[in-house]
């Protein structure tokens, strides 16, 4: 299910992260009222070791966003290149293969209709969805490809075998000289690199670590801060407190939710975009029927 949790903003940011703020704000509270109601001058705090800390910090949560940003690029990558290869795959198809008279031939528009599913079915898997399941694929995939993929433990990877298997039989009969089968061969394997490199990102998530020790040392650090500044601000660290740690915290939550780029959260991958542009390419060449139309926004700027 698509998730929508922040809706822009300052007090979308608010919203979204209400038990951070009340953690700050509690922190900032407490020191302040000591500060201003009590004779505790020994709880103040040098400004120069926290502004070590500060910079340490900034760091450590930088460098965890910067690697998840990296994954979600990747990500990115991949699919371009697999748009790329889908298309080469379906000219291959409709370039080598004999075609049945002005139209394509039924092994044509089985082959690249199956790649069609093949494309939609990989954007389920890396959403955690059923493929079986899904609208789109059930409109490409045929009924003994369907059967293929019942107790499948790679659903891709079937469909990818079937493909290879039509290039084969077409070899055998004639159709296809080595050098055509090497290219179409060739294909398949960019294919599956393709797969396995999605595949990766999605099964290796970054060491929790990363996401713990961020939290704790922000948490930290918003007790920390306070105690540092309360005598040059008086009242006003409350909020100087809140936006300082929220900047931390914020860098270290876009890294988060940039970790996983396949999920239906709003930052991730418009898989479903990326699947249809394949879709409508592909449809488009065998010209048997009229495109669908891309896929929509759904809500302004969130492209899913």
């Amino acid at each position: 299910m698509f998730q929508h949790d922040f809706k822009g903003g300052v007090f979308g940011l608010f919203r979204w992260q209400w038990k951070a703020v009340a953690l700050y704000t509690i922190t900032s509270v407490a020191v302040a009222s000591i500060h201003e109601f009590t004779d505790w001058t020994h709880i103040k705090l040098p400004a120069l070791p926290l502004g070590i800390i500060g910079g340490a910090l900034g760091i450590f949560v930088s460098f965890r966003t910067n690697s998840s940003y990296a994954r979600w690029w990747e990500g990115r990558k991949l699919w371009g290149r697999l748009i790329n290869t889908s298309r080469h795959w379906c000219t291959q198809v409709l370039v080598y293969l004999p075609k049945a008279g002005d139209g394509p031939s039924d092994t044509q528009s089985r082959m690249v209709r199956r790649h069609i599913a093949y494309v939609h079915v990989l954007r389920c898997l890396l959403r955690g969805a059923d493929p079986l399941q899904d609208e789109e694929v059930g409109l490409f995939l045929r009924d003994d490809d369907r059967a293929r993929l019942q107790g499948s433990s790679n659903a891709t990877h079937a469909l990818l075998q079937a493909q290879m298997e039509d290039v084969v039989a077409l070899q055998k009969q004639g159709d296809l000289d080595e050098f055509r089968v090497q290219s179409l061969d060739l294909s398949v394997r960019h294919l599956l690199d393709i797969q396995g490199g999605c595949e990766r990102i999605k099964k290796t998530p970054l060491p929790r670590g990363y996401s713990n020790i961020t939290e704790l040392l922000v948490q930290v650090f918003s007790i920390l801060f306070p105690l540092a500044a309360i005598e040059p601000l008086g009242w006003a660290v409350i909020p100087v407190n809140i936006i300082v740690c929220m900047a931390f915290m914020l860098i270290s939550e876009v890294g988060r939710v940039l970790e996983d780029p396949f999920t239906m959260f709003w930052p991730a991958l418009p898989l479903s975009a990326l699947s249809r542009t394949i879709e409508i390419n592909l449809v488009e060449r065998l010209g048997t029927e009229t495109p669908r139309e891309q896929v929509k926004p759904i809500v302004p700027g969130v492209l899913m």
